[in-house]
């Protein structure tokens, strides 16, 4: 079984580094965007069997079961890491073999992205890595098995994983995809996504904010 894994904080405490110029509400409603965006990508990939989504979101979570996306309660924020991890387990119970985990701020992301991560998977199994624009982050890693190594995203993420990688004797793959690699994080961000043109939630978002030019 192939599985897909949206990982979203929940969406009071997305995005804070966008704080200096958006409010709260404001901070929540783009997260949302976004992960509306993630969603609507992941269900369109043919790659996968099933698409599940780990969140302590309320709202998230009842998105995804709208959708029909498998929902995993992480009942309170417990951390990116940790989040996916407890995920990959039960996902692995339900008879996983193969998890791809794409964050949910990756809102330019298209379902052929992600057919493409699948497809870039040896036979033999391993890591495929998509890093982020400044080549440091992951924002998306595929595995197979699913337990192969632990994720370990944040700060030099691409980096930790690779060595992880490397002492554990997993092939890894490192996949540059545009779309994938634009992640919104800081306000630059959002004048390059804006500069990439497309028709996302998150681009309405942005344009309704009156932000999107920034």
């Amino acid at each position: 079984m192939r599985f897909i894994l949206i990982a979203a904080k929940q969406l009071e405490f997305a995005k804070t580094r966008l704080a200096p110029v958006l409010p709260p509400g404001e901070r929540r409603a783009l997260a949302d965007a976004m992960f509306r965006d993630v969603l609507a990508a992941s269900l369109g990939a043919t790659a996968a069997d099933r698409v599940a989504v780990v969140t302590s979101d309320a709202g998230l979570l009842a998105q995804a079961r709208s959708a029909g996306a498998l929902t995993i309660d992480e009942e309170f924020p417990r951390g990116l890491n940790v989040a996916v991890g407890l995920a990959t387990s039960a996902l692995i119970a339900d008879g996983a073999r193969t998890v791809c985990t794409v964050l949910s701020d990756i809102p330019l992301t298209a379902a052929e992205d992600i057919d493409a991560v699948f497809a870039a998977m040896p036979p033999e199994g391993g890591v495929v890595l998509v890093p982020s624009r400044d080549f440091s982050g992951t924002n998306i890693i595929c595995r197979s098995p699913a337990g192969a190594v632990a994720t370990r995203f944040g700060r030099m993420s691409l980096v930790r994983h690779l060595d992880d990688c490397r002492s554990s004797g997993v092939g890894a793959r490192v996949l540059r995809l545009a779309r994938p690699a634009l992640d919104l994080d800081v306000v630059a961000d959002l004048a390059e996504f804006e500069r990439a043109g497309s028709a996302t939630h998150t681009q309405n978002q942005l344009a309704r904010l009156g932000i999107a030019h920034h």
